[in-house]
């Protein structure tokens, strides 16, 4: 009885927040506010607040996991809608996805050493803009710390959804495709999410360019390790 009032609590908790973010965001429509950063931050300040361990959370909150497959699968949609479009320029999708790719390692590289990072995290900071399963799979490859690769992952689409719309806007990025592959290459799954306010053309780049981002990473970052002798 108690398990079954842990999962109710948990996964309305979830929800409730999710909603009241959903419609401050909404409201105001400031990037800083997207609800799945501020419902994060007010789901771990209830969590650290009443003292509640994550392993009497997640009772409840692994079924709100377990819907991110279904929602992975349902992003087939909007490509299946694009499948012409996305034939006609696949060769500009894929030159757009390696250049947001190699610059998403680079940059993380670059600023890792600029700032004087130890070896380990230097490595698992590379595959910083993939999604996170795959990402923490290259981090082991290639000798990171999957545990820091996640928070990286994180950090990595959190910005991009809150800084991308800004920079965008800078340089002049108004094709929808643009966008999209921008946001998918740069902030994978949570920069799809993002995309979905740009149109479903944007969701079905954002998408493509999040599978292609994983697939030619697993193959590139080793690759970039090897050449620079990180």
């Amino acid at each position: 009885m108690q398990q079954f009032m842990l999962t109710i609590v948990s996964i309305a908790a979830t929800v409730g927040i999710y909603i009241v973010m959903a419609g401050i965001y909404k409201r105001f429509s400031l990037p800083v506010l997207i609800p799945v950063l501020t419902s994060t931050i007010m789901v771990v300040g209830l969590l650290v607040g009443f003292h509640i361990p994550y392993e009497d959370y997640m009772v409840g909150g692994q079924w709100i996991h377990s819907l991110l497959g279904p929602g992975v699968v349902a992003l087939a949609y909007p490509l299946y809608k694009q499948r012409d479009v996305i034939l006609k320029y696949s060769l500009t999708i894929i030159g757009g996805v390696l250049a947001g790719l190699l610059t998403g390692m680079m940059s993380g590289f670059l600023f890792a050493r600029i700032l004087g990072m130890d070896h380990d995290l230097i490595l698992s900071i590379i595959p910083k803009s993939i999604t996170t399963p795959v990402a923490i799979q290259i981090a082991s490859g290639i000798g990171g710390v999957p545990a820091m690769t996640v928070v990286f992952v994180m950090v990595a689409g959190f910005s991009g959804v809150i800084l991308g719309p800004m920079i965008l806007k800078w340089v002049r990025i108004r094709s929808k495709m643009g966008q999209g592959i921008a946001l998918g290459s740069a902030s994978h799954a949570l920069g799809t999410s993002k995309a979905m306010e740009y149109g479903e053309l944007s969701v079905s780049m954002s998408s493509v360019s999040m599978t292609l981002s994983a697939l030619l990473g697993s193959v590139i970052g080793p690759l970039v390790v090897w050449l620079f002798q990180i």
